[in-house]
């Protein structure tokens, strides 16, 4: 074995947010990290809502949505919030529409358009994933003491509002 070889094999595999050096701008160093969270924190949500109600993320997201929205809302809007296409929102409330967890409601402003809306089935059956999903977010997230959850809330609350007047500048242009 040459002297590279064995070089290689003495290094430790890292994750890629580790794998940076100093060099590296400290912006892509934090984005990796809360990708990572994030995508962790999603995986385990998603094999979790799987097994315990046999049903997906965006399914569930989709009936999230129409919980803040008791008197339903429109494809488009359903489409822009959950930020997927039509197309996808179509298929997903069709499955729940089958299920009887969703219902398409003419909208009484406009009769070629329709909006969706939780059943009373839907709603029971959204209210015992929400509280559970809660409980999954609690112990996913107990490693992080109050007071640090207060502070990255606050600094994620900064970031967001810095990246809606980038949007807003952006648009502008």
């Amino acid at each position: 074995m040459d002297k590279d070889s064995a070089d290689a094999q003495e290094q430790p595999v890292l994750d890629l947010a580790s794998r940076l050096t100093q060099d590296h701008h400290q912006s892509l160093k934090l984005w990796l990290r809360m990708l990572s969270c994030t995508v962790k924190i999603e995986n385990e949500v998603r094999t979790r809502l799987r097994a315990t109600f046999g049903i997906t993320l965006p399914r569930f997201d989709l009936m999230a949505q129409l919980e803040r929205f008791p008197d339903g809302l429109r494809m488009g809007e359903l489409s822009k919030r959950m930020m997927v296409t039509g197309g996808n929102i179509t298929g997903i409330t069709d499955q729940l529409e089958q299920e009887k967890l969703v219902a398409r409601v003419v909208d009484p402003k406009d009769r070629r358009s329709y909006s969706v809306k939780l059943t009373p089935a839907g709603r029971r059956a959204f209210d015992e994933m929400a509280k559970v999903h809660e409980g999954w977010i609690t112990e996913l997230l107990q490693g992080v003491a109050p007071e640090e959850k207060t502070q990255l809330i606050d600094l994620l609350s900064q970031m967001k509002q810095h990246l809606n007047e980038h949007d807003r500048d952006t648009i502008d242009k």
